[in-house]
C-alpha cells in the first residue's frame, strides 16, 4: 500500500511517499525556520502563511520523487494534531481535498505518535511491551507502548517541554533560533560539572517532568554579567547535562514498575549525540531505538507511516468532517 503522508503541525510542511508502513519512497520537506529565527520563536502566522505555499508543491514533489501518479497513490495520512490550529488546517483541508478529488481514503494520525512511530520505521520488527519516550519542541512524554497505537501515559512536562527549554536557553545565552543544536555544540568544549543546575521535581508525581525552573537557574546564573565564551560553554553543557539526567533517572525509574524490553525514543531532541551516549551509559541493559536523523524533526514520512497502521487496523478511513485539534491526551 502506497501512503501520501502530510505534515503541518508546526514550523515544516512535509510530503511523503512511504510504501508498507516501512519503505520511504520520498520525502519533501519545507522548513521555515528561516522565517521565526528573527524572532526568537514559531510565529504562527507566519508559519500558516508558509504553510499556504509550501503544501501543493512539496505534495507534487513527493509524488515526483516517487516516480507515481495520484493514481498510485492507495491512501492520505495527514496529522490531525496536536500542534498550531491555523497550521494543522491547512495541511488537514489539502488532505481532504485530494481525498474527494482522487478518491482515495484518507486518515487522521496523532503527530507526537507519529514521533514514536519514526523509531519502529526500520528492518527490525518492534519489541513489546516496551517504553517510549517523546522529546521535542512541544512536547515532553514518557509512556508504556504495549503495541502501535495502544499506550499507558506514565510522565509528562508541568510546563516548558525539553526542546522548548533549549530554546529559551539558547536565547539567554543570545544564541539564534532554534537553540538546542547550538547548545549542544557548545557544551561539546564545556564543563557539565560546573554549575549546579537541576530540573525540578513534581511533588507526588515522580515521573512528570519540569523544566522551567532549570531555564530560571541559568538565568541567575547569567544575570548581569558578561559571560566570556568558555563561561558560555560551561553553562551550556551543565544544563544539558542536567536536563538529560533528569530524563534517564525518570525513565530508569519506570523500568522499574512497568514492564518493558526495548526502549524507543522520537522527536527532534534525539538528534542531540549527547542525549545518545548518556543513554546507553546508563541504560545499556535495554535495546535502544532511536529514529534515524531525518526522522527526528517533523516530518510526513513518519505521518504515513503510523496512518498505514493504522489502516491496516481499522480498515476504513475517517470522515470529512474529521477536525484538527491542537492538543491531544494520549490516555
Amino acid at each position: 500500500m502506497n501512503v501520501l503522508g502530510i505534515e503541518s503541525t508546526c514550523d515544516e510542511t512535509s510530503a511523503a511517499i512511504v510504501k508498507d508502513g516501512k519503505t520511504i519512497l520520498s520525502l519533501v520537506i519545507a522548513s521555515s525556520a528561516d522565517i521565526h529565527a528573527q524572532y526568537g520563536g514559531v510565529f504562527p502566522e507566519l508559519a500558516c502563511q508558509r504553510h499556504i505555499e509550501a503544501i501543493i508543491p512539496v505534495i507534487e514533489e513527493a509524488i515526483k520523487q516517487a516516480n507515481m501518479t495520484p493514481a498510485d497513490i492507495d491512501l492520505i495520512a495527514v496529522a490531525k494534531g496536536p500542534g498550531l490550529v491555523g497550521a494543522l488546517l491547512i495541511g488537514m483541508q489539502a488532505a481532504k481535498g485530494l481525498s474527494i478529488s482522487w478518491q482515495k481514503p484518507f486518515i487522521g494520525v496523532n503527530h507526537v505518535e507519529a514521533h514514536l512511530y519514526a523509531a519502529m520505521m526500520g528492518d527490525h520488527k518492534p519489541i513489546f511491551p516496551a517504553l517510549g519516550l517523546v522529546l521535542s519542541g512541544g512536547h515532553t512524554l514518557l509512556l508504556q507502548i504495549h503495541d502501535v497505537g495502544k499506550y499507558t501515559l506514565i510522565g509528562t512536562t508541568v510546563d516548558d517541554a525539553i526542546g522548548e527549554a533549549f530554546d529559551k536557553v539558547g536565547c539567554l545565552l543570545n544564541l539564534p533560533y532554534p537553540g538546542g543544536p547550538l547548545i549542544e555544540k557548545l557544551a561539546i568544549d564545556g564543563d557539565p560539572s560546573k554549575f549546579s543546575f537541576r530540573a525540578g521535581q513534581v511533588k507526588r508525581s515522580p515521573y512528570d517532568f519540569s523544566f522551567s525552573g532549570i531555564k530560571t537557574s541559568v538565568l541567575y546564573a547569567i544575570k548581569e554579567k558578561e559571560l566570556l565564551e568558555q563561561e558560555k560553554k560551561d553553562i551550556a553543557a551543565s544544563f544539558q547535562h542536567a536536563a538529560f539526567i533528569d530524563i534517564i533517572k525518570k525513565t530508569k525509574l519506570a523500568l522499574q514498575q512497568y514492564p518493558a524490553n526495548a526502549i524507543y525514543l522520537g522527536g527532534g531532541v534525539c538528534n542531540n549525540l549527547y542525549l545518545r551516549a548518556l543513554f546507553q551509559k546508563h541504560i545499556p541493559e535495554f535495546p535502544l531505538f532511536w529514529p534515524p536523523k531525518h526522522l527526528c524533526l517533523d516530518n510526513a514520512a513518519m505521518i504515513a507511516g503510523l496512518g498505514f497502521q493504522k489502516y491496516l487496523h481499522t480498515q476504513e478511513g475517517d470522515p470529512l468532517d474529521l477536525e484538527v485539534s491542537a492538543r491531544i491526551p494520549f490516555a
